[in-house]
């Protein structure tokens, strides 16, 4: 596997940011895409099976004339529960391999989906716990503008955890030094992204509705809800990619701004190039 080329490192206006995140996304597109589907998979496989049996059985109820047995709904709910277990099981893997990726990628290392996989392994626990307290802090605060002041400050958790090798704690901290001075700026660089994220997001599903649409005219209602639930889950695994490249180019971009990481590069290749 042929090492890509390095990320150049240069302090970033925002607009070359968004235009360095696509340029990634596509030069990389097997790697992160197929990282981002591959564990959307199963769980977008267990949540169109439960919608399909969930609304399957109530529809064959009502048509019936019987009266409705929530016993019956049983089983599907059990589904639906075992599925967001596993999303919540799979979530560091669905969040952190393509930032794994794109680090690796942005150092000029050679990456593979597998490599993505056995690079989050080792931090799995660390990653779970960030993404559970990050959950759970937007559930306890219930104040929007808070949990998006310390979500901003952590955004680069992650990217710290995988370059510098620091466990969570430290990668914390590290993260909130580089975003200190720059909060305001980081802030309109991940709302932009996000704004992206969502249209894209929402013109990918409007083809699916189509297509569902189309569909639904030989199958029955609840299997055309089902195949919507999945492959909602599937568009949101192609675009998840967006976000999560900006944010380790966020990251790389705080520490050049900060700490002239872009001159202790070109110092390294002006080294590397000297003659013995």
């Amino acid at each position: 596997m042929s090492a890509p080329a390095p990320l150049r490192l240069r302090p970033l206006e925002v607009g070359d940011l968004l235009d360095e995140t696509f340029r990634i996304y596509r030069r990389h597109f097997l790697l992160f895409a197929g990282t981002s589907v591959i564990l959307a998979i199963p769980s977008a496989g267990l949540q169109g099976y439960s919608f399909f049996t969930l609304f399957g059985s109530f529809l064959q109820s009502t048509t019936s004339g019987q009266n409705f047995d929530f016993n019956s709904l049983l089983p599907s709910l059990v589904v639906i529960a075992v599925g967001y277990v596993v999303s919540v099981l799979l979530s560091p893997y669905s969040y952190g391999a393509v930032i794994y990726a794109a680090c690796e990628s942005a150092l000029g290392r050679p990456v593979s989906v597998w490599d993505a996989l056995r690079g989050v392994t080792r931090r799995y626990f660390p990653i779970l716990g960030y993404l559970l307290l990050v959950a759970l802090m937007g559930v306890m605060f219930c104040l929007l503008p808070l949990w998006i002041w310390i979500w901003v400050g952590w955004v680069a958790v992650l990217p710290v955890m995988f370059v510098e090798n620091i466990g969570l704690g430290a990668a914390m901290g590290r993260s909130w030094q580089l975003v200190q001075g720059r909060w305001w700026r980081t802030f309109l660089i991940l709302l932009l992204v996000v704004l992206v994220w969502y249209f894209a997001r929402i013109a990918l599903e409007a083809f699916i509705a189509l297509a569902n649409g189309l569909i639904g005219v030989v199958v029955s209602a609840y299997i055309v809800l089902a195949i919507t639930q999945a492959a909602a889950i599937i568009v949101a695994a192609l675009v998840n990619p967006v976000l999560q490249i900006a944010i380790v180019l966020i990251y790389f971009d705080l520490r050049v701004r900060r700490e002239a990481l872009d001159l202790f590069q070109l110092a390294q290749h002006v080294s590397a190039s000297q003659p013995a």
